[in-house]
């Protein structure tokens, strides 16, 4: 692989995303990160996104705004509140609330439209089927969908100038793997947000499912977990 060879990487500020960014970095490819201003509830996760590119580094950071208040649906992007204290069991079974009706579609599509634009064949996102809040859109099938979609509904698919893939590397890690594999590529994951209802001062609530998930990564990986909570 040539080291010039363009990926959009999908980068929310979270430890996945942040993740996924770093190893998209370690395996060469220039990145172009990709995050969404979607009216999110959790808009911390922003400036976080932010400092993470800016910690790692990209070739260019881009912002796209989508408003999905439009049409809610969602614990992140209506009025619905946030479910707390989940067992992991439901995690994995359920789809909670908080599941955004087509993001992950809606993301990858914008990021297979850059990508086209830059002459780029790659698109890396954070995806993960293990430790995961029942989201249908992480999920490995729906990614080989995408992939398939992606080869037919371009210009540059259709006319053999590009085989888009879509990389997902965590997706069979669990998240203290991810963690420790961050840790090993140099993260911060102090400049990461996971909460999906963060106090106004943006201290972390500690019992919705993503921050669930976070502390019991941290401590399954033995790191110590920098979140602040409240």
């Amino acid at each position: 692989m040539k080291k010039a060879e363009k990926a959009v990487v999908l980068v929310s500020g979270g430890i996945d995303s942040t993740t996924t960014l770093a190893l998209a970095l370690r395996e060469g490819f220039g990145a172009y990160a990709l995050t969404f201003d979607y009216g999110q509830r959790h808009r911390q996760e922003l400036e976080a996104a932010r400092r993470v590119v800016r910690q790692l580094g990209a070739e260019r950071h881009v912002v796209a705004s989508i408003d999905l208040r439009a049409f809610g649906g969602s614990a992140l992007t209506d009025t619905i509140a946030v479910p707390k204290g989940r067992s992991a069991p439901r995690m994995a079974e359920e789809i909670p609330v908080t599941y955004v009706p087509a993001r992950n579609t809606i993301f990858l599509s914008v990021a297979l439209g850059w990508c086209e634009v830059l002459g780029g064949e790659h698109i890396f996102i954070g995806a993960n089927a293990i430790d995961y809040s029942g989201y249908p859109d992480c999920r490995p099938e729906f990614l080989r969908a995408f992939e398939r979609l992606a080869r037919i509904a371009t210009s540059a698919g259709v006319q053999g100038l590009a085989r888009y893939r879509v990389h997902a590397p965590l997706l069979k890690m669990t998240k203290a793997e991810i963690i420790r594999t961050g840790i090993d590529a140099g993260i911060d994951y102090s400049l990461t947000h996971s909460c999906y209802d963060p106090s106004p001062e943006g201290f972390a609530c500690g019992t919705c499912d993503s921050c669930i998930l976070r502390r019991k990564g941290f401590e399954s990986a033995g790191v110590p977990d920098p979140t602040r909570y409240a």
